[in-house]
Formats: C-alpha cells, structure tokens, sequence
C-alpha cells in the first residue's frame, strides 16, 4: 500500500492502517521522543501521545512537504507540550553576552551513547533548547515562541547547556587519556 493510500486510510480510522503507519514510524518518532524526554518512560508517554494527535489530525496533512516532517513535528511539540504542562515556564534575567561554547570534537574518539547520555542529562530546558536549536535546527526566536520564554533566555541557556557538555567532554577526555597512558 502507498503512503498517500495509508494516509487516506489512517484519515478513515481504519484499524489496520493505523497500525501499518505506527510500525512504520514509531522507531524514528521514539528517537525524537528520546531527544526531549527526560527518560525512557516519559518517551514511551510522548510516542503514544503523538500517536494519538497524529491520528486524530492525519485528515490535516495536505501531502505538502514531508511526511515524516509533519510526524516530527506533531512529536517535538507533543514533548514541548508535556514539558510546559509538568513545569512552571520562568523566564531568567538575560545575562549580557554570553558566548557561545563551542567542543572540537574533530581530532577526539568521544562515544556516541557517551554524548547522546550526557545530553539527556542536562537540565530540562538546557536539553529543549539545546536539542531544538543544535540538532533541529529551530532558531532563537522560535524556540522563544514555543516554549514561551525570551530569545536571550534562549539563547543564555544554549550558552550554559553547550558549557555543560563541554565540560563534561572535557572530564570525559581527561579520564580517557589517564587510563591509556
């Protein structure tokens, strides 16, 4: 079956479709719930909450652009949804300049679960914006509009998280060359 037909189908609230598209995407879309959770479970949570929206909306798409661009962003806000409900949104005094830190990892070896574990470590919003601005690409100013804070906040906590990695790499290195030489 075509995507444009499970689509159709989905829209039709046919069981089986539906089940067809979430074996199709849940493993991608996880991946992204794992990128703005704090946890496996809360990621579980998210998933089948996106699912829902996404199949309560999929009559919405308009076979413009991607689809799974579309899935991607029905999970991002999904998450950013829990996150504004399960948190008292506060918005920090902007610091002045604060610049931006930034970790060559050109020459080093640094284990993928390594990063991704640190990165789920940081602090909620540090891990938000640090995933929407690095890895997705969101701007400050859209950050600011979807988690309802300023574009300096944003942009002082992508500062601290990106300080938070970098020193974290930098302890990570440090024990690493300990133990081989």
């Amino acid at each position: 079956m075509s995507l444009e037909q499970l689509i159709k189908n989905c829209a039709k609230h046919d069981a089986q479709a539906q089940s067809q598209l979430y074996k199709q995407f849940a493993s991608k879309l996880f991946t992204v719930c794992l990128k703005y959770s704090r946890n496996y479970a809360e990621a579980e949570d998210n998933l089948h909450d996106a699912f829902i929206t996404i199949f309560n909306k999929i009559d919405q798409y308009n076979h413009k652009g991607s689809f799974e661009g579309w899935l991607k962003r029905i999970v991002i806000n999904t998450a950013l949804g829990r996150y504004r409900e399960n948190v008292k949104v506060y918005d920090l005094v902007n610091e002045g300049n604060i610049e931006d830190e930034t970790v060559d990892l050109e020459d080093d070896n640094i284990n993928l679960n390594f990063l991704l574990k640190i990165i789920q470590e940081l602090p909620d919003r540090y891990r938000l914006i640090f995933n929407l601005y690095v890895l997705d690409g969101y701007s400050h100013v859209e950050i600011s509009e979807l988690i309802n804070i300023s574009t300096g906040t944003s942009k002082s906590n992508l500062a601290r998280a990106r300080a938070i990695l970098k020193d974290k790499i930098e302890k990570y290195k440090a024990v690493k060359k300990s133990y081989y030489n």
